[in-house]
């Protein structure tokens, strides 16, 4: 038996639990939805190394988190087609030669309750069953130290490059979760409220999360934020997107292609 890529669009959207936004960028981004697949990446940013090793596997159809041509909506393409932007001509190029279809699965996996996101961050995180009764993304944890915290949250999400504002020595137990980027509007909501201790974020604006968090630090409002960053806060989101669709799709094989996370620090 064959599926193509628009019946496994058709399958995510009947199944997912939630209706279409009126807009979303959830959608084709490249190649022939109509195409076979002979198997299905799932990954959190189809970055031009995923697409190699998805191809190398023989994995044709790319399910991406985030968008291809590194613009939300996708309104950067034509410009960066008409100028000729070496990257995208790179990219294009090789999903067009590969045959590869992308699909963005970003709006109904986050609007799936749970989240399919937090849900897949907060599993790898050992933190699931310590969810806050009617709190999502609230964690109420056993007593421990922003370093210690922060040293857990690294390992867990292979964070190459994480960094956090306020001590180290810190004692935190309340922690908030954001993964991705949420804009500073819920970064301060979680940061002020009193029954949270720290903040847990994949990237923010350093000149709006950055600084109101050195400031709630200094006036006693919190411990501290830690910011992961966007790659590995997302990935296990699309770890657990991946084992949700290898029960839609039996008729191929669905892998997760995994991001590396494009930050380091020095000596790593």
């Amino acid at each position: 038996m064959t599926v193509t890529a628009r019946q496994v669009s058709e399958r995510i959207a009947a199944h997912v639990g939630v209706p279409p936004r009126p807009a979303t960028v959830d959608g084709f981004l490249a190649g022939d939805p109509d195409a076979p697949v002979r198997g299905v990446a799932v990954t959190m940013m189809a970055t031009l190394d995923v697409l190699h090793r998805a191809a190398e596997q023989g994995l044709d159809l790319v399910i991406t988190h985030e968008p291809l041509y590194f613009d939300h909506h996708g309104a950067s393409d034509a410009i960066l087609e008409s100028e000729g932007d070496p990257v995208y001509a790179a990219k294009s190029r090789f999903v067009a030669q590969n045959g590869l279809v992308v699909l963005h699965l970003h709006d109904a996996w986050h609007d799936r309750r749970p989240d399919g996101i937090l849900t897949g961050t907060a599993r790898a995180l050992g933190w699931l069953d310590a969810e806050r009764a009617g709190a999502p993304g609230v964690y109420d944890l056993p007593r421990t130290t922003l370093g210690e915290l922060a040293a857990h949250v690294a390992q867990s999400l292979g964070a190459r490059a994480l960094r956090y504002v306020g001590d180290p020595a810190s004692t935190v137990c309340a922690v908030g979760l954001q993964p991705g980027f949420q804009g500073f509007e819920r970064n301060r909501q979680l940061l002020a409220r009193p029954d949270v201790d720290v903040l847990v974020l994949g990237e923010g604006h350093e000149w709006e999360t950055g600084e109101y968090a050195a400031d709630a630090v200094t006036a006693g409002v919190c411990a501290g934020v830690v910011v992961v960053g966007h790659v590995p806060s997302e990935q296990e989101g699309m770890a657990e997107a991946r084992r949700w669709l290898a029960g839609l799709v039996p008729e191929v094989p669905v892998e997760l292609v995994a991001a590396a996370d494009p930050f380091r620090t020095l000596g790593s």
